[in-house]
């Protein structure tokens, strides 16, 4: 009989132990969970991009020289332009739409054509072979491409130099020109606004007949 007592007392002091620890466990887990989940948020809030403002279209920074010399695929170009004596009318008030070859389309031509338009006799040459490239008035992407439905798939264009390009649709960049050669130059890049105009990039020295 004793003995079953000693048991009984035994048992109701283990389950008051029990029942004395277990909510405090309790809580203190909680608690613990409570702060990991409260450190992974900040973490995941510290480690999301912050929400970018949607990109404003870039303005005008300068002429159509400041633009060319502005780029490291038209160093060329601004040389020959130089060379030529034409900063200060392509500084002019214009608006001028510029068909603006790269590096590349200069590479392209001919072996020695580059130095021989270089050189100081060849200044007029040069010019015309420049100026060439260059159409009075404001044209955009959207004006040529309006000028090439309106007239049927293509648009002649008079350049400054008195010849024509003819704009059609096509190419990678959308619009292709083609010299009183019949070479094809792809616009590669459009509507690189100046200033006092337009640039578009090609890939190809245009030339007239």
């Amino acid at each position: 009989m004793k003995t079953s007592l000693l048991s009984l007392a035994l048992v109701a002091v283990l389950a008051t132990g029990c029942s004395g620890t277990a909510p405090d466990a309790a809580a203190d887990t909680a608690a613990a969970d409570t702060a990991a989940a409260t450190a992974d948020m900040a973490a995941t809030d510290a480690m999301a991009p912050a929400t970018a403002e949607p990109a404003a279209t870039p303005a005008a920074t300068g002429d159509i020289t400041a633009v060319a010399m502005g780029s490291a695929d038209h160093t060329t170009l601004v040389t020959a332009v130089k060379a030529a004596g034409l900063v200060e009318t392509l500084q002019g008030a214009g608006p001028f739409t510029v068909f603006a070859p790269t590096n590349a389309a200069f590479t392209a031509l001919p072996a020695g054509t580059v130095d021989m338009l270089m050189m100081p006799e060849m200044k007029t040459d040069l010019a015309n072979v420049l100026t060439y490239h260059v159409v009075a008035g404001n044209l955009d992407a959207a004006a040529l491409t309006a000028q090439i439905q309106a007239g049927g798939g293509q648009a002649v264009l008079t350049t400054v130099a008195g010849g024509t390009l003819t704009a059609k649709a096509g190419g990678p960049g959308g619009i292709t020109l083609t010299d009183g050669k019949g070479v094809v130059a792809n616009v590669t890049a459009a509507d690189l606004k100046a200033s006092n105009g337009i640039v578009h990039v090609i890939d190809t020295v245009v030339m007239a007949k």
